[in-house]
């Protein structure tokens, strides 16, 4: 149980730089935040190894689950089943459908709000931002509020499901993080667990044109970048996807 007086959640921290803008937005609010990964099979362990050491280096209470058991329910996707391609490209849904992974959040989430339950916290942070409406079913606002509700009534002690950039974009998010001098090489985007970021996957190419937005430059290291130019006329990145 939570010994802090101050209030508490239960950020659902991947690693990757949207949880990461969560997390330090959280402890910014003076919660006491207890931050959650899962590893559920994907294809590497980088964003997870940068959550525990992100964690570490902040004192904040970090717990990895493993929930690997489940693969076998989960694994029609790209990001958890390695014999299958990697798209390549932006985000669109013809050439991206194969990164969701099926049920993600609700299972996520319905663990989190266990914890959140058993820990006394009265929250649970995740970040789905609006750049993933089009795309990801579990990241739309209709179904965070389901999943609010139900976090409502599921258990004795309700919980409050809060996703701060729900209809954000991702430079939105950057912005915001950028504002608390928030260092993003402390976060891992790329769907593929190698040296350096691809530059080449959905994941990459967003981040990137995020950077580009705010008129900063990405600390990664990449093995290719997009050419700048390409992307000129995206301006989704502005704006969250209603």
């Amino acid at each position: 149980m939570i010994h802090s007086s101050d209030p508490a959640t239960v950020v659902i921290y991947s690693g990757g730089m949207d949880s990461f803008t969560v997390l330090h937005r959280a402890l910014r609010e003076g919660l006491d935040v207890h931050a959650l990964s899962f590893d559920y099979g994907q294809r590497h362990r980088r964003e997870l190894e940068v959550a525990e050491r992100v964690c570490r280096e902040l004192g904040v209470p970090h717990q990895v689950v493993d929930i690997t058991a489940i693969h076998g329910l989960i694994d029609n996707s790209a990001l958890t089943d390695a014999s299958r391609e990697m798209p390549d490209g932006d985000y669109a849904a013809g050439n991206l459908t194969d990164t969701v992974v099926p049920n993600r959040n609700m299972i996520l989430l319905s663990l989190a709000i266990a914890k959140a339950v058993n820990i006394g916290a009265g929250r649970v942070d995740y970040g789905a931002h609006g750049g993933d409406h089009v795309l990801y079913p579990d990241c739309r606002p209709e179904f965070v509020q389901a999943m609010n509700a139900v976090a409502g009534i599921a258990n004795f002690t309700p919980v409050t499901i809060h996703a701060p950039f729900l209809r954000s974009g991702k430079a939105e998010i950057l912005a915001e993080g950028l504002a608390m001098d928030l260092d993003y090489a402390d976060t891992w985007t790329c769907y593929r667990g190698e040296a350096l970021a691809c530059g080449r996957c959905g994941s990459c190419r967003e981040r990137l044109a995020a950077f580009r937005a705010n008129g900063a430059v990405d600390p990664l290291g990449y093995s290719e970048r997009p050419d700048p130019a390409a992307d000129a006329q995206r301006t989704d990145l502005h704006e969250g996807a209603p």
